[in-house]
């Protein structure tokens, strides 16, 4: 090979790895840019009324909490099987009724507020809503996936969008067409108002209950015999079956865990705002699903980041922002940005495929 041809076939090479570095920079630069406003804007606005801001901001941690929930059933189904359960939201919403209907028509009003009765009839719906949740969650895997394992991705994922529209038709003819209010809760009313900021005591029972759900499930997934054949099986299905794992049931098992966090979220909602709506669903799957993007699908610590960081910007923006009308247009505005500089989400690590 000549000199001049050597130079020819360098050029080429040099100018790709020039635009590379190219658009490299001008990502770095456009994405600080955008952290710069962020900030700016943050900044501001606690400086111009910390309290609401402050208040706004709890808030939207409860909020992020629930989505934690219910972003944790995306994330695990999908880690396992590779599957959107689009029906996850859905059976969130189920979950709502189901804490309803427990604490008002079986237990009627017969505690009210902060109580140890009260408590005592708490406990027992949040053990019977997760349940609920789970029994639906490992029927709907059963009946509807488990066929569907080995065709072809476009099959399970219309299956799931059609679970979906199942369980909101079950949610129209179990609360109506309306929003329903009017639920009896068992947590205890008020408000503490240190500095002048609002805190509800039912929002600091909520997260106080969430976090040792969500360290349970860490502690799950990743210290138990089971947690061990999940990322057994989500690693390889045919090399877990060769080690002796029931795959069915480690899957069923993994579908469990998330419809009983999708009752806990539900149950934890009704109490809180009071109020049901049979297309509450999608809303909150939605949102739950983007939650489980930002942070990584498949990772567990990435969906509650992503659950808390869609929580208190939604409540932030809400309180001090643009208003709730534009509430999920930031959200997803941030998740496209987000995809846009870092496509496997906060946590997510990217695959390298070798050829």
């Amino acid at each position: 090979m000549t000199q001049s041809t050597a130079t020819a076939t360098r050029q080429p090479v040099i100018h790709r790895r020039t635009a590379t570095q190219v658009r490299r920079y001008l990502t770095i630069a456009s994405g600080s840019l955008i952290l710069a406003g962020v900030g700016y804007w943050l900044v501001s606005s606690f400086i111009d009324n910390p309290a609401l801001f402050t208040t706004s901001a709890i808030v939207g941690l409860q909020n992020g909490t629930l989505f934690a929930l219910i972003a944790l059933g995306y994330t695990l189904v999908y880690g396992i099987i590779e599957l959107i359960n689009f029906a996850h939201g859905d059976l969130f919403m189920i979950g709502t009724l189901f804490a309803g209907f427990l604490i008002t028509t079986v237990f009627g009003t017969m505690v009210s507020g902060a109580s140890a009765g009260g408590w005592v009839l708490f406990v027992v719906a949040l053990i019977g809503c997760m349940a609920f949740c789970a029994t639906i969650n490992v029927s709907i895997e059963f009946v509807a996936y488990r066929r569907l394992r080995r065709a072809p991705k476009l099959a399970p994922l219309i299956t799931a969008v059609g679970m979906s529209f199942v369980l909101l038709f079950f949610g129209l003819l179990w609360n109506g067409s309306g929003q329903k209010p009017g639920w009896a809760s068992v947590l205890p009313q008020g408000t503490w108002e240190p500095l002048g900021i609002r805190i509800e005591h039912k929002l600091v029972i909520v997260i106080g209950m969430t976090v040792p759900l969500l360290l349970l499930m860490s502690w799950i997934v990743t210290k138990t015999k089971a947690g061990k054949a999940m990322r057994a099986v989500a690693q390889d299905q045919d090399a877990a079956r060769l080690m002796g794992i029931n795959v069915n049931r480690i899957i069923s098992f993994t579908f469990a865990l998330g419809g009983a966090l999708a009752g806990a979220a539900g149950l934890m909602y009704q109490q809180v705002i009071g109020t049901t709506r049979f297309d509450l669903g999608f809303q909150f799957g939605l949102i739950a699903f983007t939650a489980a993007v930002l942070g990584g699908i498949g990772n567990l610590t990435g969906a509650v980041l992503g659950g808390l960081i869609i929580g208190v910007i939604k409540g932030l923006n809400e309180g001090v922002g643009l208003g709730q009308q534009w509430s999920q247009t930031i959200v997803f505005g941030i998740l496209i940005l987000l995809m846009v500089f870092r496509p496997t989400g906060l946590l997510g690590q990217s695959l390298e495929q070798k050829v």
